[in-house]
């Protein structure tokens, strides 16, 4: 990425980020100012403690063991040879589990250990506990497991009409939207067949963890937990304790853009900690990662789109087959958002669309940033491009006469009462300026598809302009009881921020930094580590931190204002409305009153608690409708590509981005969620795909498995944040990183399109499809 790749918003400083001097009228602290992250430099410099730095007195080491089968039945496990080796402290089984035997943050469906049936490659088996790693993992080799094989079902297509996997079903779950005539037509139709592959969290931070037994029989578990209460309440069923006797103390998360981390390996540590009585620790190898923790949903659409004679869509019909898994996870959510946004930002009168979640012997899904609506999104605007191109007119122009606003209907009933400006978000990124084309010289030869090494010729690269407008929801849906709890106290003039919010990345923590000194006038903020002694915050998905956690330290920090200004409101006759903080200092509405917070501070300790919960939603009843989602953001981006069209080797030259964030809290912050989520995105059109054959993981490892570099990233031009406050969010603020992430790939894809001529139904997109087709 370009040094300058943000500039082209002149209105924000992130030059402040940098160290420059800031712009006249920014602010230094409080929202609106690019406050860097408390953690930044430690991460920076290798400082910081991760997980995997955790440590204990008698220490020990766990392995666990995994299946190399997709699906096979246990005849028998023979633990005897491992147990009998030097240094070996426990080994435990599905028989050794005292509580639940299964779990799952959504549907309990998942066993802790596989106990008779084997559902996907990479299922724990056995766990050990030994005195040193190696020994552990020389244990585990030395577990005897005898499996008969059985034929895994790895199409989802085949899983409908196959044996049960599961004693709950191969279907999870069966959405039949309906809205409006299902005999209307149009005079132009479109059809697609669309897959979307495999794509990994890949966190580059190892998933570690640590167990350590209490006197009181309970287990403490020290871990980079995402949603440590739901972690917390798992793995006491598992270890058959109430929840008051384990805790989760969240430690050294390095980010995460989905599920980060498998549970099941939490529940296995606290196991062994419990047998053994001593504290166990486990790294997980990137193998370990790579067939434990769930992924992107794999996808197959199938798409029918009815327009009139001048672009304007009539009918949506399509139907959407998720790939869950061997377990249910995330799956039923995933499938909710798939089928609502089947249509996009669209205004279609008609949406006839029916989507299912199978089970399956693959890889186990589950959330992952957009899941579903990334999906939906590359189907649908690749629909949008055969319908421009069959009508005869430019993509962006078809898609600018369909767009979705505010009061619109949603194809599941629901009104759209959130700002939405899809039309002015597309009109920024088609109006922004174009790069300049590469020179056809030695000297850029690094401006080919496939770097300065490519094999490649100037004269066999075209250029390629795509667009693609997407949409997200916020927070949970269909009912999901959103809540978060915060403390805000203050003692000596330093304030404190206690919420069980875990900072995956989001910037949660320096939010509620820039709160507590923006409402009390505070530069000195402290947020608290988070453990479940602390009341829920909730999972760190859907940009709920933001919204309900924000908005609960926002009224907490609120109460504490109240009592801080309160007892001068008494002195001279005014109520606190009357009084204002500003840059540290109080003054009354009349320029009467003038003292510092630290004076009025001086000795006190004020405290308050205070919980946010958004307005309640509905599930999706038989026939797809209902309001589900408490808010929605929207993002337009403009895809410039330069592709090989001998090689099908493709450059993403550029992505310009206009995004509707409601209120901007942190600008460099914000513009660094938003990259990163570009770059998510371009990894999953281009190069990410966790491939499987006969539903084995192959090549379960960063070199198998293709993440984009910084090499890989374009130019991201921000050329446009529109901010329109969502009136019933805590600040008016939008979720930031998931929306770029659905809307890039199917822009990248759009792009391809432009400069081959060939369909690029397929994300990622490999070699020969990006190869031309020929005259």
């Amino acid at each position: 990425m370009s040094s300058d790749a943000t500039t082209a918003i002149p209105t924000l400083p992130f030059a402040e980020a940098a160290g420059a001097a800031p712009e006249t009228g920014t602010p230094l602290l409080g929202l609106g100012a690019s406050l860097p992250q408390a953690d930044a430099r430690a991460k920076a410099e290798g400082t910081f403690p991760y997980a995997a730095d955790l440590w204990a007195e008698g220490l020990l080491w766990a392995a666990i063991l995994r299946s190399p089968h997709a699906h096979a039945r246990i005849v028998s496990v023979d633990t005897s040879a491992a147990e009998a080796m030097p240094g070996v402290r426990a080994v435990v089984t599905a028989a050794d589990v005292p509580g639940a035997a299964t779990y799952g943050r959504r549907v309990a469906d998942r066993p802790v250990f596989a106990d008779g049936l084997v559902r996907h490659h990479g299922e724990a088996i056995a766990a050990v506990a030994a005195d040193h790693p190696d020994t552990a993992r020389l244990a585990t080799a030395a577990i005897l497991v005898e499996y008969e094989l059985l034929e895994p079902v790895t199409d989802p297509e085949k899983a409908f009409a196959a044996e049960p996997l599961h004693p709950d079903g191969n279907l999870i779950r069966h959405i039949p939207l309906s809205f409006g005539d299902p005999d209307a037509t149009g005079e132009v139709v479109v059809e697609g067949l669309y897959r979307v592959g495999r794509q990994d969290p890949a966190p580059i931070g190892a998933e570690a963890g640590l167990a350590v037994p209490r006197p009181d029989g309970g287990v403490e578990l020290y871990t980079a937990s995402t949603d440590p209460h739901t972690d917390r309440d798992l793995a006491a069923a598992c270890f058959g304790l109430a929840p008051d006797q384990v805790k989760v103390v969240v430690t050294g998360v390095p980010g995460a853009t989905g599920d980060r981390d498998d549970p099941g390996f939490q529940i296995a540590l606290g196991l062994l900690a419990l047998r053994t009585g001593c504290p166990v620790k486990l790294t997980a190898t990137r193998e370990e990662s790579f067939l434990g923790h769930a992924h992107r949903h794999p996808t197959l659409l199938r798409y029918r789109h009815h327009a009139d004679a001048e672009g304007r869509l009539v009918k949506v019909e399509a139907q959407i087959l998720l790939d869950a898994g061997a377990y249910a996870d995330s799956s039923s959510e995933s499938l909710a958002a798939a089928v609502a946004f089947a249509c996009g930002p669209y205004v279609v009168p008609h949406a006839f669309v029916e989507g299912w979640a199978v089970r399956t012997n693959n890889p186990p899904s589950g959330h992952v940033r957009g899941e579903g609506a990334m999906q939906v999104c590359a189907a649908y605007e690749a629909q949008m491009d055969k319908l421009a191109g069959r009508v005869g007119i430019e993509p962006a122009e078809l898609r600018m006469r369909n767009v979705l606003s505010t009061g619109d209907l949603l194809p599941t009933g629901q009104t759209v009462t959130c700002p939405a400006p899809v039309a002015e978000l597309l009109a920024a990124v088609r109006d922004f300026p174009l790069p300049a084309l590469p020179k056809d010289t030695p000297e850029e030869d690094w401006l080919l598809p496939g770097g300065p090494e490519g094999a490649g010729e100037p004269g066999a690269v075209r250029r390629g302009v795509g667009y693609a407008l997407g949409m997200v929801h916020m927070l949970g849906a269909e009912g999901t009881d959103e809540v978060s709890t915060a403390t805000v106290r203050v003692l000596d003039g330093v304030a404190t921020v206690i919420c069980s919010a875990v900072d995956t990345g989001s910037g949660f923590s320096t939010l509620a930094r820039q709160i507590v000194q923006e409402t009390l006038g505070i530069d000195e903020v402290h947020v608290a580590p988070v453990d479940t002694d602390q009341p829920p915050a909730g999972a760190a998905t859907h940009g709920r931190h933001t919204w309900v956690s924000g908005g609960a330290v926002e009224r907490a920090a609120k109460m504490v204002r109240t009592q801080l200004l309160q007892p001068l409101a008494h002195k001279f006759g005014m109520s606190t409305e009357l009084l204002q903080i500003s840059d540290g200092k109080i003054t009354s509405y009349d320029g009467v009153l003038s003292t510092t917070v630290a004076e009025e501070m001086d000795g006190k300790e004020l405290w308050a608690t205070a919980q946010c919960r958004p307005h309640p939603t509905e599930p999706l009843d038989e026939s797809g409708q209902g309001d589900a989602f408490v808010g929605l953001a929207f993002c337009a981006i403009r895809a410039v590509v330069d592709v090989d069209i001998e090689l099908g080797s493709v450059r993403v030259v550029e992505m310009a981005v206009a995004q509707d964030v409601g209120r901007i809290l942190n600008p460099a912050q914000l513009a660094t969620r938003i990259e990163a989520g570009v770059t998510q995105g371009v990894g999953a059109a281009l190069t990410e795909n966790l491939r499987t054959a006969r539903g084995l993981v192959r090549h379960p490892d960063l070199t198998g498995y293709a993440l984009p570099t910084s090499l890989d990233a374009p130019d991201i031009r921000i050329v446009k944040l529109v901010e329109e406050r969502d009136v019933v969010a805590p600040f008016g603020a939008k979720a930031a990183s998931a929306v770029p992430v659905v809307t890039s790939p199917a822009a990248v894809a759009a792009a391809v399109r432009a400069a081959t001529g060939r369909p690029v139904n397929r994300l990622p997109i490999r070699p020969q499809a990006a190869v031309a087709a020929t005259p």
